[in-house]
Order: structure tokens, then sequence, then C-alpha cells
């Protein structure tokens, strides 16, 4: 696993960040690097790559990952004073410190992997595994630029090694330029990364991770062809398949399982989260009553449609995903029954990336090593519906596609009902998307780029009950992109701020 292979991690994020301790009676001490003595070897160059994948851990170890979902109708933080809670109530500034964050984390994995490709080419190496590792560096770079441009717009599209002299006073690249970039990098990418690493590799950017980032991004910009064919090639790499049980696949024991795309690499004892914390588990996201609804009833109906739907037992012949993602009062979950004081004021709580079961009480361990998932398969599958359905409307490869979703063993849910228009099936894709991809980190993303967020994010936001906990406000002049950070503009004055933001 690449988390076994930083043992140079200190002396690369030294150098990374341009920091070194310089002993004057020895210019070149053998005891630590300089910037003289580093980018040297090989073993010197894979230090360096892990320093760029140790950024990862940053950005999606601290519950990051669905962050966002509690900035939609799927959840609710109990205390929106902080992170990202004022974004779902339209108080944002641009001093807020989870926004500055975002920026500042992805452009130091910007800055370090700009690093790496300067530096790789100086070093005496196998010429096959230079390309690969450089392959490896540009996806991570299209990563760390794609997580930028999705909120900001366009941003500085730096690709050089870091330097204030030249790079300070960079004015903002527009969207449109900073999406053909990525998109150069993952195709110069997927063209040399393998389809598939030996186990002790585990977790290293693969072909197949290069293009279903390409066919996201692809979606989230409307090139429908484009998207689509590029799913399929995901598709027809024939090395992915759905892991037969939804709520295994996110958990510990079966990491790197046939769904597994790309993830971020933890390793305990020296690389952990806190995916298992009870804060985490019950309290933070919460998911609303909006987001359970969501799930249709096991004969494929909605709840409103559905004659299996009885309002006196709401949870009862529901979608299995339900209860394989959520955790509902009167039902079981760690070897105890969900009560109301387990949970604060929506009435439900998270399993999904935690390791408990069910029927069996577990301990509360104070971290884990949970790679959280960025990539997989089954957002492929459901990349190429929406944009197959966009681009010829719902024809065979479409249902294809949707059906093979609902078809996982631990789900079975109906197939989607036959001769369906082209706008209704685009609603099914919608929900499927939702409750398949729940608490991933993509609903937000989602509702802002099909312009519904303007509407499903202003208004009540209600309880188990269907009590109102609280108002949400979306500001449509504004609030689709977050603003650019105060302390950005304020040392690069050519910075120009996103709309209506002050």
């Amino acid at each position: 696993m690449i988390s076994n292979k930083i043992f140079f991690f200190i002396a690369v994020f030294l150098i990374m960040n341009g920091g070194c301790n310089e002993d004057k009676l020895n210019i070149n001490p053998t005891d630590q690097y300089s910037i003289e003595t580093f980018w040297k070897t090989e073993a010197h160059a894979q230090a360096g790559l892990s320093g760029c994948y140790a950024v990862l851990r940053s950005v999606y170890g601290g519950g990051w990952i669905y962050e966002t979902d509690m900035v939609t109708p799927n959840a609710w933080k109990y205390n929106e004073n902080g992170g990202l809670g004022p974004l779902s109530n339209g108080t944002q500034t641009t001093t807020d410190g989870t926004i500055s964050g975002r920026w500042n984390v992805n452009y130091q994995g910007i800055g370090r992997t700009n690093t790496f490709l300067d530096k790789i080419d100086g070093i005496k190496m196998d010429q096959s595994l230079k390309s690969r590792m450089i392959g490896e560096a540009k996806f991570l770079r299209a990563l760390f630029y794609f997580n930028l441009e999705d909120v900001f717009g366009g941003v500085p599209l730096i690709l050089k090694t870091p330097d204030a002299a030249t790079q300070s006073n960079l004015p903002r690249d527009t969207k449109e330029k900073v999406v053909e970039q990525i998109l150069k990098d993952l195709d110069e990418a997927s063209a040399v990364l393998p389809v598939t690493y030996p186990v002790s590799d585990a977790g290293r950017a693969t072909k197949g991770a290069a293009l279903a980032l390409k066919a996201r991004l692809l979606l989230y910009n409307e090139k429908w062809e484009d998207a689509a064919k590029t799913a399929k090639e995901v598709i027809d790499l024939k090395v992915y398949s759905l892991f037969p049980n939804y709520r295994e696949l996110f958990m510990v024991q079966y990491e790197h399982n046939s769904e597994v795309i790309f993830n971020v690499e933890f390793l305990a004892p020296r690389f952990t989260n806190n995916f298992d914390q009870p804060t985490y588990i019950l309290n933070t996201p919460a998911p609303l009553k909006d987001m359970v609804d969501a799930y249709l009833m096991e004969d494929g109906q909605t709840i409103a449609n559905s004659p299996l739907y009885d309002p006196g037992k709401p949870y009862e012949n529901r979608d299995p995903r339900l209860h394989q993602t959520i955790a509902v009062i009167g039902y079981k979950f760690n070897g105890k029954i969900t009560q109301l004081s387990n949970v604060v004021n929506t009435g439900f709580g998270l399993k999904k990336y935690t390791s408990f079961k069910d029927d069996i009480n577990t301990t509360v361990a104070p971290s884990t090593d949970l790679n959280p998932i960025l990539i997989r398969y089954a957002e492929v599958l459901l990349t190429y519906a929406e944009a197959q359905n966009e681009l010829s409307g719902p024809d065979v490869s479409v249902y294809a596609a949707m059906n093979a979703v609902r078809a996982r063993p631990s789900v079975l849910m109906p197939q989607v009902e036959a001769g369906l228009t082209k706008d209704k099936m685009r609603a099914v894709i919608r929900n499927e998307r939702r409750v398949e991809l729940a608490f991933e980190g993509l609903y937000y993303s989602d509702i802002r780029r099909w312009r519904t967020i303007e509407i499903v994010n202003n208004g009540p936001i209600y309880n188990y009950k269907g009590k109102v906990i609280t108002n949400r406000t979306f500001n449509k002049e504004r609030d689709y992109l977050w603003p650019i950070p105060f302390v950005q503009i304020q040392e690069n004055p050519q910075l120009e701020q996103n709309p209506n933001y002050h």
C-alpha cells in the first residue's frame, strides 16, 4: 500500500514547503535533506510522489467527503455555525475558515505535484516507472484543480514549482481554461497509467481513475457525448464490478474491493481518521427526512404512490439501501435499538463509513483507518446513464446501466419502468444518483449543476416527525460559486472576487 511507502515523508514535506535546517558547518549534512541533496534518486522520487498523495488525507480525512451533503436536503449539521454551515443558510463570507481551507489545501497539493513534475525529469531511473509516476502526479493535480474549479469557478492556473516571485500576483484564469487543463492532465495520465497494480501498490491512480474523473468533469460541464464515451471506456476496461453488499462496500475489511476505482489511503496507527467517532456517526451529518423520503419502496414506487407505504411504519418495505445507509429510530444499529437520544434533532444517523454491524455491539475506537472512496464503479454507470439519456434519450444502454446498479445482490430493486420519456428518465436517474451516492460528496455538485439547488435549498428542513428544524436560503445570484477567500485577495489584488460577494 502507498501508506507503507512514505519513509521519506518528513523530508518531502520540508522540501516541498521550502523548509530545511541548514547547518553552516556542514554544507551537505548526511542526516537530513536539503534542496541540493534531494531529488537525486528513485527513492527521492517515490518519496516526493508519496508527499503528493499525502495531501489527499488532509482534504478527505476529516469528514470532508460528506461535508457538502450538509449543505443540501440530504443532511443537517447540529452546529451550523462552523464548517460549511453558513453555506446552508446563505450567510457565508469571504473569511470563512472552511472555504479558505479548501482553497489552501488543494493549492498545497497542486504545489507538490508541480514540484514533483518539475524535478523528476532530472532523476535517473527506469523510464517506464518514471512515465507511470508522472501520470500519477498529473492525475492528482487534475483532482486538486477539479476540487477548486467545482466551487470557485476560474482560479489561477499554476503549473510550475511554487515561486512567490512569479506566482503571487497571478490573476484568475477562466473556468474554461482550467477545465481544459484538467482534461489535458487526465488524458496524459490515462495514456500511461496501468489498468491495475499489484496489491503492494494498492491505492495508486490507475487508467480507470483518470478516465472516471474525466467522465465526471465532462458530465458536470454538460459535455454529454464525451462524458458518455469516457464512462463507456471505463466500463469496457472490464476490471470493475459492483460489490455484492452495499453496506459492506464502505467497511474497512472490504477495502480495495472490485467496485473501488480510487480511494484515499489510511493506515493505523500512523494515518487515521474519525469516521467512527460518535459525533460523526449520529450527529454529523444528521440525515434529513427529505433524504429518507427519497428512498423508494421495494416495489420501485415512491412513498406517495406505493400501496406498500404505511405512515405508521414508514421505514418498512423500503429500498434496502435506506437501512444500509441510515440509522433510523426503532431499528438496530451497533447492537442496540436506535433511540431519539442517540441522534440530534433529525431522528436519523449515518451508518455509511462506519465499521459497526446492526446486530453486534462494538466499542467505539478512538480512530479508524477506513479508506474513503472518491470514485467507484456505480458512479461511472450512473454517469453513463445520465449523459447518454441527455444525448439521445433512454435507449437500451441507459436502462442497462441503471438496472445494473439496482440489481446489486444486497439491493435487488425492481428494474426501471420501461418506455419512459427522456424527461421521466432524467428524474429517475437523478433520484438514483441521490440514494446510491448519498453522503459521498457528490449531491451538492449535482443540484448545483442541475440548477435545482435554488429550489430545494430555499425553505425549511424537517426532522423525522415532519417538524421544522431550521430554514435554508440560497441566493441564485451569488451562491452557485463560493467566495474567493479574503486573505487571498488581500495578498493578491489581481484576484477578482466572485459576483455579489463583498
